[in-house]
């Protein structure tokens, strides 16, 4: 029924537009005034309550349609709502990204706010960036600069100035690709270039407008009677520019609905805050909560799955936590498997892709999803082998990445000149650290380290070749890389869909298989020195999960390549979660517990020196031991007593930013 004292202008129609929710859904639907919060679980029709709320706000008059904005975080989004409204018979409504609407406004309004026309709009930072990295006599590459440009967003979106960067990147574990002060000196010359030349990036777009509304009445009165009416949806990616605009739009009014899943927060690299949608019901104590925990996509089992999975995280403070609530038919159990190393992982999946089509799935409804999109590569290659077609989502093939073509014209220009059978694997590493690349030695920076992997899966490639053929050499090499580059450049429209677990969010199929799960990667090696961030890796994997509709497949590696040492945890969120027994079970844990490491001799003299060193360095940062080194990593020190950092870095367990922290203190305790 229509709030009370509202008189619905089209009654029957109102009510059509509640047919078909569920008791919840109708609920969140007809809370159309004051501050509302719904919780929205994965699968749980979140669009269409949000529409139908809007739609049912239109036909009971409480809503002028013009009067209302709903934000979004994509234009898709944003054009899926306006298309949903249409069929509900509602036009009018804006339906806009954050910066869609920034624009809009900041374009009516820049002669009165600016003095002008809107200044023109800087689409790409790295042009800006680069002179200004120059002017500190920084030396970057078009990696670097992404980086950087990366850093100066996140700290924009943010609203950490120049001055406050810094200490701001330390407390939230920034790693940028240069030191912090340098970082900010980069960031200072940006933003001065950019007021000299009169230009905006997109995140002043955002700022500017906030800056319009709380310092022009004039402006904030007018777009105030505007909009009455907000909702913003996936709430709990909103960042702290976002949330300043946002606040500058209600200017203290409380006619706000705010959508979103504690689960999926997985965006805070980016900025983004999750405080403020758990933090909802704290700002606004008479605000409506409406949870939805209903789920439409997928099956009890893998609703099961993913229920077990988030309840393993510790609670948070704020809004209530959702347990989803699975409403379709039985289906199969989600499938745990073990595997020797990548490549067999790899063809596993890809022979399980190629029976599903058989059997009358179509490829576009499976997916592969992955933590980085590096591990695309041995996929892509997987699947061309057994002649299965596949889409790569949220990235570049990996045959057309820059890094990789770049690499391969190089290889190309190295076999021209001869080179030796059986020294393929020294000559792929000699000719790829001649562009910088440092085996071992991930860098620090998103952009960076994804180039890093993308050019350690050519040295792996050559590995796994050189195992089948050892006499291989590099023009044998490179013209295998060419015969793969060009299977994979066949249409793929109608393809096994490849993604990162981010590139996935939002995204639904019938078959996921979510591979690779090992530590180091899920959750993500640079993740594990600061708890918060492990639990983001875990809703990582929630998003992934619950992107499966019937079946659900996740596996992981004991090895990164055939023959080497088996000795890769498979991921600590598996715990609890896949059998502890069983031929699809890792070893070392198949009693569900880890056993006590026993060595004889020097080595365990130095085993129980290491224990004891890791104890102090844990007890000083006030983290678990095993966030330092696990039992294992250890064990692998004390038994091959590593002489250097290269022989260091080759163990299991050793990343960049532990070399980097512990590396030198290591090798003394093996020395000592």
């Amino acid at each position: 029924m229509p709030p009370t004292g509202v008189v619905s202008r089209s009654g029957s129609r109102a009510e059509d537009v509640l047919a078909g929710l569920d008791d919840e859904q109708r609920a969140a639907a007809q809370a159309v005034t004051g501050p509302v919060c719904i919780l929205a679980g994965a699968g749980t029709g979140k669009t269409r309550t949000i529409t139908h709320r809007i739609a049912y706000g239109v036909h009971t008059g409480v809503y002028v349609p013009e009067q209302v904005l709903a934000v979004t975080f994509t234009a898709r989004a944003a054009g899926e709502l306006r298309t949903r409204l249409q069929a509900l018979d509602v036009g009018g409504v804006q339906a806009r990204t954050f910066h869609a609407a920034a624009m809009r406004q900041l374009r009516y309004f820049a002669p009165r706010v600016l003095g002008g026309p809107m200044p023109p709009l800087i689409e790409n930072k790295l042009r800006v960036v680069a002179s200004a990295a120059a002017r500190h006599r920084l030396t970057t590459d078009r990696t670097s600069l992404r980086d950087l440009a990366g850093e100066i967003e996140w700290a924009k979106t943010t609203l950490a100035t120049p001055e406050d960067y810094p200490a701001r990147a330390k407390a939230a574990g920034r790693e940028p690709p240069f030191e912090a002060a340098a970082v900010a000196a980069v960031y200072a010359s940006y933003e001065s270039a950019k007021e000299r030349d009169g230009a905006l990036d997109f995140e002043d777009l955002l700022l500017v407008t906030a800056y319009a509304l709380e310092g022009h009445p004039d402006v904030a009165r007018a777009v105030r009677d505007q909009y009455r009416h907000f909702v913003v949806d996936e709430y709990q990616d909103v960042n702290p520019l976002q949330q300043r605009l946002l606040d500058a739009w209600l200017g203290g009014r409380a006619e706000v609905c705010v959508v979103g899943d504690p689960n999926q927060t997985i965006y805070s690299f980016t900025g983004a805050d999750p405080d403020y949608l758990l933090g909802f019901a704290d700002r606004y104590p008479d605000a409506e909560v409406v949870k939805l925990e209903r789920d439409y996509r997928s099956t009890p089992q893998v609703v099961g799955l993913a229920n077990r999975l988030i309840g393993m995280a510790p609670q948070r403070k704020g809004l209530p936590g959702l347990r989803l609530l699975g409403q379709r038919a039985d289906g199969a159990e989600p499938r745990f498997v073990e595997h020797p190393d990548e490549p067999a992982e790899a063809a596993a999946v890809a022979a399980r892709c190629k029976a599903l089509i058989d059997e009358g799935t179509p490829a576009s409804e499976i997916a592969i999803l992955f933590r980085i999109n590096a591990q695309s590569q041995v996929y892509e290659s997987a699947l061309a082998d057994v002649g299965v077609p596949y889409v790569l989502r949220g990235g570049e093939r990996f045959f057309e990445r820059p890094e990789v073509r770049d690499a391969v014209l190089l290889l190309r220009g190295a076999a021209a000149g001869g080179n030796e059978p059986g020294m393929l694997v020294s000559a792929v590493r000699d000719v790829l650290a001649s562009t910088g690349w440092v085996e071992h030695r991930p860098p620090a920076g998103g952009a960076a380290r994804d180039r890093w992997q993308s050019l350690a899966a050519l040295v792996d490639l050559a590995v796994d070749l050189v195992a089948e053929n050892p006499s291989l050499d590099l023009a044998g090499f490179v013209a295998h890389l060419a015969a793969r580059a060009d299977a994979q450049h066949a249409p793929t429209v109608q393809g096994v869909t490849l993604a990162s677990m981010h590139a996935a969010k939002g995204l639904e199929w019938d078959a996921v298989f979510v591979v690779g799960l090992v530590d180091g990667v899920l959750p993500i090696a640079q993740s594990l020195s600061r708890p918060d961030a492990v639990e983001e890796e875990r809703r990582l994997l929630y998003v992934a999960v619950t992107r499966a509709r019937e079946q659900l497949t996740l596996s992981w590696s004991l090895a990164r390549n055939p023959g080497a040492k088996r000795a890769r945890p498979r991921s600590r969120f598996l715990t609890g979660l896949a059998p502890d027994s069983g031929p699809t079970a890792p070893p070392a844990r198949r009693s569900g517990k880890r056993p006590k490491v026993v060595l004889e001799g020097a080595a365990g003299e130095l085993f129980e020196r290491l224990r004891a060193w890791r104890s102090q360095v844990a007890q000083a940062a006030s983290v678990p031991a095993f966030v330092v080194f696990t039992d294992a990593t250890l064990q692998a020190i004390a038994e091959t007593r590593p002489a250097n950092v290269r022989e260091l870095a080759a163990l299991p367990g050793i990343g960049a930013r532990k070399l980097e922290l512990y590396g030198e203190d290591v090798l003394a305790t093996v020395a000592g």
